[in-house]
């Protein structure tokens, strides 16, 4: 079945490029010792936060999929 160009916003036949990349989290389950930190300033790919319990350090970075990934610092 053919797409009919005129049934679409021009915004919408953009691309998503990044965009889940963008996507920011206001708290995380520490991966050391399982609590659970919320944060007031929300954070997202590329930013550093630190469990308020056991003082870990971790560099955030989000998936393709918008999942948020955490890697020791």
């Amino acid at each position: 079945m053919p797409i009919d160009p005129h049934a679409f916003e021009e915004s919408d036949l953009e691309s998503n490029e990044g965009g889940t990349s963008k996507r920011r989290f206001n708290e995380f389950d520490c991966p050391v010792c399982s609590a659970n930190n919320p944060y007031g300033d929300a954070f997202g790919d590329g930013d550093e936060i630190r469990c308020f319990y056991c003082g870990q350090e971790f560099e955030v970075r989000v998936t393709d999929l918008g999942r948020l990934k955490l890697r020791e610092s």
